[in-house]
C-alpha cells in the first residue's frame, strides 16, 4: 500500500470537510487498491487525520489487524467498488441540501444542465435503510445503476469517480445542484430540461468542455 494513496485519501477527506460537505465527523471517503480499498476511519475529526489513519479493507471485507476502526459505511464502499469496475474513488457526504432533499425522498431532476455530470438524466434517491447496514449498501448500488451519484433517503449522498479529485468535484457539483433546486422550489415548480436537450449538452461537454491537449 503506497503512502501516496493514504495521504491522498486523507487530503480528500479534509477538503470534503473544508467545503462544508461533511459536518463534524460525518461522511467518508474511499479509494480502490490492488487488494481492496482504503477508507477513512470511524468517528475521527478530519483535521487531525494522518495517512496512517486510513484503514485498509480487503475485497472480502477483512481488515489487517492493528488498524483504526473503519467507517461504519465500509460495506457501502465495498459493494459499490465490487459492482462498478469503472469506479476507483467514492465520496459520501451529509451535505446540507442533498440531505435536505433526501429527507423528502425526492430525486434531483434536470433543473440544470450540469445534471449530466452524474451520468444520468436525474440524480435518483436510494431507498432508506439503517446506516452502516448491508441493506443500505444494496439500496445505494441499485439506485446508482450505471450513474455516478445518488441521494440516500434521510441520510445524504454519494458520488463516484475515476480518481479521488474527480469524486470530490462531483460531490460538490451535486450539492450545488441540490441547493439550486431547493431554492427554486421555494418560488414554484422549476422547469425540467428534456432528454433531447440533455443529449445536446452531453455532446457539447464531450466536444468542447475543458482544456484539450496540444494538437487536439
Amino acid at each position: 500500500m503506497t503512502l501516496h494513496a493514504r495521504e491522498e485519501l486523507i487530503a480528500t477527506a479534509r477538503r470534503m470537510s473544508e467545503l462544508g460537505l461533511a459536518p463534524g465527523t460525518s461522511g467518508n471517503v474511499s479509494v480502490r487498491t490492488a487488494q481492496g480499498f482504503l477508507v477513512t476511519p470511524s468517528g475521527m475529526s478530519y483535521d487531525g487525520l494522518r495517512g496512517d489513519d486510513a484503514v485498509e479493507v480487503k475485497a472480502d471485507g477483512t481488515l489487517r489487524p492493528g488498524q483504526r476502526a473503519p467507517s461504519t459505511e465500509w460495506q457501502l464502499h465495498r459493494d459499490i467498488l465490487a459492482r462498478r469496475p469503472d469506479t476507483h474513488a467514492i465520496v459520501h457526504t451529509h451535505s446540507m441540501f442533498c440531505t435536505t432533499l433526501s429527507m423528502l425522498r425526492r430525486p434531483i431532476p434536470a433543473v440544470h444542465y450540469t445534471v449530466v455530470l452524474a451520468g444520468t438524466d436525474e440524480i435518483p434517491c436510494a431507498d432508506y435503510a439503517t446506516f452502516g447496514s448491508p441493506e443500505l449498501a444494496q439500496s445505494v448500488v441499485r439506485a446508482l445503476g450505471a450513474g455516478l451519484a445518488c441521494l440516500m433517503a434521510n441520510h445524504g449522498m454519494v458520488a463516484l469517480g475515476p480518481t479521488l479529485p474527480a469524486a470530490l468535484r462531483l460531490a460538490a457539483e451535486v450539492e450545488t445542484l441540490a441547493a439550486q433546486y431547493w431554492h427554486a422550489l421555494q418560488l414554484g415548480s422549476p422547469h425540467i430540461l428534456d432528454r433531447d436537450e440533455l443529449l445536446r449538452v452531453r455532446h457539447r461537454f464531450a466536444s468542447s468542455w475543458g482544456q484539450k491537449k496540444p494538437g487536439r
